[in-house]
């Protein structure tokens, strides 16, 4: 049961998360659920990591390994965020940042890592819209089009990296 949990659990929780993280950018989850969230995250990034490393050490699986374990202390920054709020003004939106970025360029590695068919086009496709969506975000984070701008980078990013872990879970 836990080998299936952890193989189909990504195609529930990384939707999940977004839509937590565009709830709070909207003002509907509250920071003290932020600061469980991040708990339960760092606490579930470190279990996958120690449990999967063995099944994940070559090809493609060493990316999106790399990507888990490097998601460790992003989560552990935006908790830091959280906790220490003169530390969120940083902390967070690179917490943000690194759960667009890294996934965003796990998938278009994985696309360009794939034979030339269908599920390629999935992958470049899914990375692309994490990586505009950075864009997008950021460019509302530092003027260009605010909050909208924010919600819609977060939006791009979420639709991308669901894209690509539900047609994982569903091909593998």
């Amino acid at each position: 049961m836990f080998r299936r949990l952890r193989a189909n659990g990504p195609a529930v929780l990384v939707p999940a998360a977004w839509a937590v993280v565009i709830g709070a950018h909207v003002g509907l989850v509250a920071t003290r659920t932020l600061l469980v969230a991040h708990v339960v995250m760092t606490v579930l990034l470190v279990a996958f990591a120690a449990l999967s490393y063995g099944e994940m050490r070559e090809g493609l699986l060493s990316v999106w390994w790399l990507v888990v374990a490097a998601g460790v202390p992003v989560t552990t920054a935006g908790l830091l965020g959280l906790v220490v709020p003169v530390l969120g003004r940083v902390f967070l939106p690179l917490t943000v940042g690194g759960w667009m970025l890294l996934p965003g360029a796990a998938l278009v590695e994985t696309g360009r890592e794939m034979a030339d068919d269908g599920p390629r086009s999935v992958y470049l496709a899914a990375g692309g819209l994490c990586l505009g969506g950075a864009l997008v975000y950021f460019g509302g984070l530092f003027g260009a089009g605010g909050q909208r701008a924010l919600v819609a980078g977060l939006v791009l990013v979420g639709v991308g990296q669901t894209a690509g872990i539900i047609d994982a879970v569903v091909r593998y």
